[in-house]
């Protein structure tokens, strides 16, 4: 089952404008994208080569969280920042393992919107939903009415933040952490948290030449360093193997993963559980 929200008509993608989900989406090999969004990829690989290579390390990280957190008995999860669905989506890679598995997608780009029937084909013993809504205004998430008809909040709920707080900055919402803790205020005992977030910790020359490039794109950045980042999960009990670097969690070939350097990657990740 499925359901999401239409949202209004006649909305101005603005396909002139490099956009940050799309830029994402050329990265990952995907096709909704176009020459301004291209354009602007290749100049973030004119100053950070490896940009596809971080894009596609971040990607598996939240399969490889996903299927670990199934594995270990979640049936619900929240995943905020969706972007243009890229398969396999969260729904499908937790639905392998569980086919129970109910999952809300929420993203507030009108981009996503345009695309969201392709995160709505779950199989029949599970649900699927998508919420127009921004990260930035949790109780707006929260109290939609198709997450409360898809998702037990009584119920451990996994929280997926991948690859989004970086386009959150600290102005907005009261800030990233402030609105983590409101997410994680709400979720009830055994619920998880996987969070993954650029730095500049290993290569910040070419983080902040990234930085300006979607700057100008019109796309506010802001990587975290690892303090910063291990601030999105006080309170709860990091999963092993900790925070880490996005390719070093749990690999699923550690010989691949030892292929790649931290500095390539430049991306922080770690899931966490609600005591």
């Amino acid at each position: 089952m499925s359901e999401y929200e239409h949202g209004s008509s006649g909305v101005d993608l603005r396909l002139d404008r490099a956009h940050s989900a799309r830029i994402y989406d050329y990265f990952l090999g995907g096709r909704t994208n176009f020459a301004a969004d291209r354009e602007a990829a290749g100049q973030v690989l004119g100053v950070f080569p490896a940009a596809q290579l971080a894009a596609r390390v971040n990607r598996e990280f939240m399969h490889r969280a996903t299927r670990a957190l199934a594995s270990g008995g979640m049936r619900q999860w929240l995943d905020i920042g969706t972007g243009i669905p890229t398969p396999p989506n969260l729904h499908e890679v937790a639905q392998g393992i569980a086919p129970e598995a109910r999952v809300v997608y929420t993203d507030n780009d009108p981009i996503v919107l345009a695309h969201a029937a392709a995160l709505l084909c779950s199989r029949p013993e599970g649900r699927t939903a998508y919420v127009q809504a921004d990260v930035t205004d949790p109780s707006a998430v929260l109290s939609a009415p198709q997450l409360r008809r898809t998702l037990d909040l009584a119920r451990p709920v996994a929280l997926s933040l991948n690859a989004l707080l970086h386009f959150v900055d600290d102005e907005q919402g009261g800030g990233a952490h402030a609105i983590v803790e409101c997410f994680k205020r709400a979720l009830p005992p055994g619920s998880t948290l996987a969070v993954s977030h650029a730095t500049a910790d290993f290569a910040p020359e070419a983080l902040a030449k990234v930085t300006a490039i979607y700057r100008a794109a019109g796309t506010v950045v802001r990587p975290r360093d690892r303090a910063e980042f291990a601030r999105f999960f006080d309170g709860w009990e990091l999963m092993e193997p900790g925070i880490t670097v996005s390719h070093r969690w749990r690999p699923d070939d550690p010989l691949r993963a030892g292929r790649f350097t931290d500095a390539e990657v430049s991306c922080y990740a770690a899931v966490a559980r609600k005591p």
